[in-house]
């Protein structure tokens, strides 16, 4: 789910539909009819990015069974009873570090040091990831380091457009250090609505690529949707995308549900040193566009993956699943199935040439 309920009265939700929601739907409506159409992308149909798989529609009464579970049937143990560790940032550490880094900062927003330079994807820095900053899913911890206190960044790599991977605010604040915003189809084009200079952006199609600063970039599929308003449905793409500097290759998977696009992408540009793979925010009922950690097991499997990092966990409270849960269930079937994990805690370093297999910080002392 994008728009979590919890925590929210019935009347501050339906404020919520009711004002901040349709405001975004009238801006995403104006960034629509100003951007061009992609109409030439083999994904694209009548004016809307598909999945290989067509989706399963939710229908109605489906997604009004899912919003009432949200407002009356929230359990209480899917936000974290204690604090999370973070370990805080600096410039100067940041510097100081080697090359091939790796950063947890939250959710799905990961710092890179490659290359010399500074990789962000999905960069989200908000307290909510909400159209509105007074209502929606808040944050669990800090993250480990400011924007302003960030070192300039090569490039912001950005999955698609949904509100727990693409933050307006930060995008913003991003703006004046960043060199390139490298996005799917269509992402780029909100961001040129929201005043980011063109010749910064560079939009890809899957299986394109785009090298930066000698790192080679591909978007390549994944199998979810995009929106941030009521009419602005598919409008934009969505990707995984795959990081290669020279002899180390990192898959970023995005948000995506189980598909056969998997092995497809480890048969044509893997194996993978290190997969960063979505874990988090599943349910049964949107297995299609969230894979269960069964399934996050299987897709590094079939990318050819080394190490394992799950993401999309620990920071948001976007689904009916226990808080803790990605983190036990991923950890336990790597474990019963010999695949090298690691866990780091919000802000702890990665090498990405010997990743560390971290500890399991999300459980009490």
């Amino acid at each position: 789910m994008y728009f979590s309920i919890a925590h929210l009265s019935m009347k501050r939700y339906a404020i919520v539909l009711l004002s901040g929601i349709l405001a975004v739907t009238a801006l995403c409506c104006i960034a629509r009819d100003k951007a061009p159409s992609h109409a030439d992308s083999p994904q694209q149909r009548d004016g809307r990015f598909h999945n290989a798989k067509p989706r399963p529609p939710m229908g109605f009464w489906k997604t009004a069974k899912i919003m009432g579970s949200f407002l009356l049937g929230k359990p209480a143990n899917t936000v974290p009873d204690q604090a999370i560790p973070v370990r805080t940032l600096t410039r100067a550490q940041l510097d100081a570090a080697p090359d091939r880094s790796l950063y947890r900062l939250g959710h799905s927003t990961l710092l890179l040091k490659l290359r010399g330079k500074f990789w962000l994807t999905d960069p989200v820095f908000s307290e909510r990831a909400s159209p509105v900053q007074w209502a929606g899913p808040k944050r669990f911890h800090a993250p480990p380091i400011a924007i302003e206190d960030l070192p300039p960044i090569a490039g912001v790599i950005l999955s698609h457009n949904h509100y727990d991977h693409l933050d307006h605010a930060a995008v913003l604040a991003l703006a004046d250090k960043t060199a390139r915003f490298i996005a799917p189809l269509g992402v780029g084009d909100q961001l040129v609505a929201w005043g980011i200079d063109t010749v910064k952006i560079t939009q890809l199609d899957w299986w394109e690529s785009t090298t930066v600063d000698g790192l080679r970039l591909t978007a390549t599929p994944a199998q979810h949707f995009s929106g941030r308003g009521l009419t602005d449905s598919d409008r934009s793409l969505w990707a995984s995308w795959v990081i290669q500097d020279d002899d180390l290759k990192v898959f970023f998977s995005g948000d995506t549900g189980y598909f056969d696009g998997f092995k497809a992408i480890g048969d044509k540009l893997g194996p993978f040193d290190i997969t960063l793979m979505e874990t988090g925010a599943y349910d049964p009922r949107w297995a299609f566009v969230h894979m269960q950690p069964e399934e996050t097991l299987q897709a590094h499997q079939d990318l050819r993956g080394g190490w394992l990092l799950p993401i999309h966990n620990g920071t948001f409270d976007l689904a009916m699943h226990g808080w803790s849960e990605p983190f036990e269930r991923i950890t336990g079937l790597a474990g019963e199935q010999g695949v090298p994990i690691t866990t780091p805690e919000m802000g702890e370093r990665v090498d990405l040439r010997a990743p560390h297999a971290g500890s399991a910080w999300w459980r009490k002392d």
